[in-house]
């Protein structure tokens, strides 16, 4: 065994086999962040955080949700998941640094940290793409698991 889940004895990629694990409820958090330019940080705040695309943060969390129920079709070696639950919540810090977290649940035999954090990123660039008429200079950072339950280990604390 070569300790990597999705590759075969024979460095051949694989879809893990999860037909033989039980079913338990998992869940996972995954955040993200955007560093906002000075003008970029006001102009959505004096416009009621909205472009002429729409409402910026509304517009994120519906697509973080969507990229979350999809992760299956952007990851090649995902199982696909009927999701529970998702959950985005997003805000614009006084720092002008935009935060992300996506929580994410279902009951399967296999976790959802890869549609946390896959919910995260896709907000993330989404918020990227309604402000880029703004500036370039927008940086999305530190999209990374903060939190996962269930299945063979926990990581974090999901608060």
């Amino acid at each position: 065994m070569n300790g990597l889940s999705h590759v075969d004895d024979d460095g051949r990629p694989q879809m893990v086999d999860v037909g033989g694990k039980a079913i338990t409820r998992r869940s996972a958090v995954a955040t993200a962040r955007l560093r906002l330019p000075a003008h970029v940080a006001a102009t959505l705040r004096s416009n009621g955080y909205a472009t002429a695309k729409g409402p910026v943060f509304q517009t994120a969390i519906i697509a973080g949700t969507l990229g979350a129920k999809r992760t299956h079709e952007l990851i090649p070696l995902c199982h696909p998941l009927g999701l529970d639950g998702c959950s985005i919540e997003i805000a614009l810090g006084d720092d002008d640094c935009v935060g992300i977290r996506c929580s994410v649940s279902v009951e399967h035999r296999t976790g959802v940290e890869m549609e946390a954090l896959t919910g995260a990123s896709v907000a993330a660039l989404t918020i990227y793409d309604m402000c880029k008429a703004l500036s370039h200079e927008i940086v999305i950072e530190d999209i990374r698991l903060v939190a996962k339950h269930g299945g063979r280990r926990d990581v974090g604390t999901p608060s």
